[in-house]
């Protein structure tokens, strides 16, 4: 919901303000349209179906996948597709994975959406309503910016967002913002107002094999990356979550996580080792046994690592199989 335009209509039709709020709070409740609002009068409920829009955004498709996530593909209305995830675990968690951007101009090489052709980054309300669009298939707790797009080129719709996600039932604590490391967001979002927590989405833990696999390496090596994350620590102090995909004979090594280890501090940071999903790219996932090995390097330097539940894979609903395949 183009929440500016409601402000504006409901002025322009002398509602009281206190209209505003008793539509947020039915829509960020989960209601699918104006006639549910019951405390709302009839001829104004008609009126702001003819005059705002209730979604910016179109859904072309749903699916779900055997463990229960849900993945939907919309449209904004100048027809930019986006991909949005619902993803529910056994312990009570309900985390959504929200897009900043249709595609993504940073072209990362085991990610499904670095390999589509680049459209915008999105509004504060199309990002918000990909949230209330999966709030209206289920309470929410958890939210991560880790779809399609990098959120620190669009940070101030991002945090626009982010402030409007507790009405949803989701904290601060419980919202990610993830990077692959662009460096002025970084600063940004320290200096903000919203302490959210931040992700990095690292991947090798040396610069050649990092700007191999990731090309903004060469923009933002790792020195810096690691620069800027140190100093969101020192302002937050909130441990930094690392995102590391695991590639086959590329990233795997025992060796590598050793020096993974010897790159960042056991107190500030936590990895997430993230199974590889598979794309049309040139990798192959890590067997469970290099995981399970490069995992253990790194807690015998006192990290703390774990492995991710794989969530959505068989419609490609998993980290970096965002494509929105269906709006091809």
């Amino acid at each position: 919901m183009d929440l500016d335009l409601l402000r504006s209509t409901l002025e322009e039709l002398g509602q009281p303000r206190f209209r505003l709020d008793q539509i947020w709070k039915w829509t960020a409740g989960g209601a699918r349209g104006y006639d549910e609002m019951t405390n709302l009068p009839a001829g104004l409920r008609d009126e702001l179906a003819a005059r705002v829009p209730f979604s910016t955004l179109e859904e072309v498709r749903r699916v779900t996948a055997s463990d229960g996530t849900e993945k939907l593909l919309l449209t904004t209305k100048d027809g930019r597709p986006i991909e949005t995830v619902l993803m529910r675990y056994h312990d009570g968690r309900r985390s959504i994975c929200v897009s900043s951007q249709s595609g993504c101009p940073l072209t990362c090489t085991f990610c499904a959406t670095g390999q589509m052709k680049f459209g915008r980054n999105l509004t504060a309300w199309e990002i918000l309503d990909q949230a209330l669009a999966l709030r209206r298939l289920d309470v929410l707790n958890h939210c991560v910016f880790m779809g399609m797009g990098e959120p620190m080129m669009n940070l101030d719709n991002v945090l626009e967002v982010c402030r409007r996600l507790p009405d949803l039932g989701i904290t601060h604590r419980r919202t990610g913002i993830s990077t692959v490391g662009w460096v002025p967001g970084i600063d940004r979002l320290a200096a903000s107002d919203v302490p959210v927590r931040l992700a990095w989405s690292l991947h090798a833990p040396e610069d050649a094999l990092r700007s191999e696999i990731m090309p903004v390496n060469d923009r933002y090596a790792l020195e810096d990356v690691k620069a800027a994350c140190d100093r969101f620590y020192e302002r937050r102090r909130k441990m930094i979550f690392v995102e590391y995909v695991m590639l086959a004979g590329v990233n795997d090594s025992v060796a590598q996580a050793e020096q993974l280890a010897d790159l960042l501090e056991p107190w500030k940071y936590k990895v997430n080792l993230i199974p590889y999903n598979p794309t049309d790219s040139v990798y192959d996932g890590s067997s469970r046994g290099s995981m399970d090995a490069f995992r253990d390097a790194l807690e015998a330097r006192g990290f703390n690592a774990t492995i991710r539940l794989i969530r959505g894979r068989d419609i490609d609903a998993a980290c970096g199989q965002l494509a929105a395949k269906a709006a091809a």
